[in-house]
C-alpha cells in the first residue's frame, strides 16, 4: 500500500482507470468501504487501482468524500449543536453535487457503487429515481435505451 505520513495524516495513493493517480488523506479514502477493507487486512497496493472509475469520476467522489469527512470530523469535534450546522452543510453539498448531466450521474453511481460508498450510492439512487419517475413509457424507453415491447390490450 501506498501511503506517506504528512502532518499527521495518512495519505492514500489512488490510480484511476485512464491512469491519473490522486493522494488522498486516509479519511478521505477509507468511506469507501471497499478501499477501507482494502487496507484493514493489509491487502492494498501501491497505488490502489480504481479500474472501473475514470479520473473525472474519481476526482467528483473524492470531492464528496472530502466533504463528508470533513463535516463528520467537525461534527464530533464541536458536538450537537456543530452536528446540526454539518448536517446543513452535507445537505447543501449533496444538493449542487448533483447538478451534473445524466452521463455524470449513472458514471457517479457505478463508481460508488463499485466503491462501496452507501451514502453517495444512497444519493444518487434517489435523484435518479426522481428523475424517472415523472417520465412517460416512452421518455424512460429512451433514456434508458430500450425497445417498447409493450403490447396494448
Amino acid at each position: 500500500m501506498s501511503t506517506v505520513e504528512t502532518a499527521t495524516k495518512k495519505m492514500i495513493t489512488l490510480i484511476s482507470s485512464d491512469g491519473v493517480t490522486f493522494e488522498v488523506e486516509e479519511s478521505v479514502a477509507v468511506q469507501s468501504e471497499t478501499i477501507k477493507n482494502m487496507i484493514e487486512n493489509n491487502i492494498a497496493v501501491t497505488p490502489i487501482p480504481l479500474p472501473n472509475v475514470t479520473s473525472n469520476i474519481l476526482l467528483k467522489v473524492i470531492e464528496y468524500c472530502k466533504h463528508h469527512a470533513e463535516a463528520a470530523s467537525n461534527a464530533a469535534v464541536y458536538g450537537a449543536v456543530s452536528h446540526k450546522v454539518a448536517e446543513e452543510y452535507v445537505r447543501r453539498f449533496d444538493t449542487e453535487f448533483l447538478k451534473v448531466d445524466q452521463s455524470t450521474l449513472i458514471d457517479l453511481l457505478n463508481a460508488a457503487y463499485n466503491l462501496n460508498i452507501k451514502s453517495l450510492v444512497e444519493l444518487t439512487c434517489n435523484k435518479v429515481a426522481n428523475m424517472l419517475k415523472w417520465m412517460s413509457i416512452e421518455q424512460l424507453g429512451c433514456t434508458l435505451n430500450t425497445e417498447n415491447d409493450f403490447i396494448p390490450e
